[in-house]
């Protein structure tokens, strides 16, 4: 496989970074104090080594059979005995049957390294498109389907921001979902996995159903856009004070009336791209600028890998794993009590259990169907 030689040298260089005394020298005594860069440094490269020496074994094991396989060849080409032949061909076959399970096996923990470099978090925005009302009311349907996964994976949700309307419903809701379990620990539970399950919902959810409102029975086609945005780390990006504008102001509630005596609302503009950001959930001014703060933040990391990915041109597949926003996503017909994922062209019945949260069939069809076109 092509990244294996690029994963070796990434070995090697971890078990150089981990080996320099200047990444432990200023530890502190105490495991409860842990928390400075270095300690956190360090726990990063190490769960990245024991990823990469999985994987560097099971390359060392299929070359030790490739090599069996060639032994054997030479006795089947030479002047054995018909014996040594047969048992020969015997253990070429066996050898074969399993280089071939070892091949998948590594295939999958190439996947596994990748998505373990990957943003466990992740902040999520859904937005009301096409619809009014109903458009409005499906935001919420799909923020609460989402709030029920998480529930059930063992993920931490956080509101960031949101524009409620008078019918119950949300032009937007913003908010961030965050793994429960260290860093450090491994990913075998599923806790951390958030990105790689959730990063396949970006794009344009379509919903097609009769309103309560609609005395004549007829179905009303609406629209809203998901937005799966990797929340940054620290070292990630770097945003300069002289590059916002924030302005502070009351918050508001349906209909745009003020709900709050003081200016805890807080928008802020990111003055070299234009983007704009605002939180109102939280009570708290300084609250709801962390919170609009990690939103621009999540933002600026998606435009500049957009633009990384244009550079690579070609190379970048994201028929399924990159969805854009404006792609149609899904279809979820109520009154046939269907929804159609329309990337891997296929339909999934029990509208109701997955509105609860039963994602996993369709999650487990998308990272299928990425694995085939691999």
């Amino acid at each position: 496989m092509d990244n294996l030689s690029d994963i070796q040298r990434e070995y090697k260089e971890i078990l150089n970074q981990l080996s320099n005394p200047e990444l432990i020298s200023d530890w502190p005594a105490s495991n409860a104090s842990r928390s400075d860069a270095g300690w956190k440094k360090f726990e990063e490269l190490s769960k990245r080594k024991s990823y990469l020496e999985k994987i560097i074994e099971k390359e060392k094991e299929i070359k030790e059979i490739d090599d069996r396989i060639e032994e054997n060849r030479a006795i089947l080409n030479g002047k054995e005995g018909p014996e040594l032949s047969s048992l020969a061909e015997i253990e070429i076959t066996q050898f074969r049957e399993r280089k071939e399970v070892l091949e998948k096996e590594l295939k999958k923990l190439i996947k596994g390294q990748k998505e373990s470099s990957e943003p466990q978090d992740i902040i999520v925005e859904i937005r009301a498109g096409v619809g009014g009302d109903e458009a409005a009311l499906f935001v919420g349907d799909l923020f609460k389907m989402y709030s029920r996964f998480a529930e059930q994976q063992g993920w931490r949700q956080k509101i960031l921001n949101s524009s409620p309307t008078e019918t119950g419903g949300f032009k937007e809701i913003v908010f961030q979902l965050e793994s429960t379990r260290n860093a450090s620990h491994s990913d075998a539970d599923g806790n951390g996995d958030i990105f790689s399950k959730m990063k396949n919902e970006s794009g344009v959810h379509r919903v097609q159903r009769i309103p309560e409102t609609e005395k004549s029975g007829r179905i009303h086609t609406s629209t809203v856009s998901v937005a799966i945005l990797p929340k940054p780390k620290n070292t990630q990006l770097e945003i300069k004070p002289d590059e916002l504008k924030i302005e502070y102001c009351r918050s508001s509630g349906p209909g745009g009336q003020n709900v709050n005596k003081r200016e805890t609302a807080v928008r802020i503009v990111h003055i070299p791209t234009g983007l704009v950001v605002e939180s109102q959930t939280e009570r708290n001014q300084l609250q709801n600028k962390e919170n609009a703060l990690s939103v621009l933040s999540a933002r600026l990391l998606e435009i500049r890998e957009e633009e990384e990915a244009q550079k690579l041109g070609g190379d970048r597949k994201g028929q399924i794993g990159r969805a854009k926003r404006a792609e149609k996503n899904r279809t979820y017909n109520f009154p046939q009590d269907r929804v159609t994922d329309h990337r891997i062209k296929k339909s999934f019945h029990g509208i109701e259990e997955i509105m609860e949260g039963r994602l996993d069939p369709i999650i487990e069809a998308m990272e299928s169907a990425e694995e085939q076109e691999e």
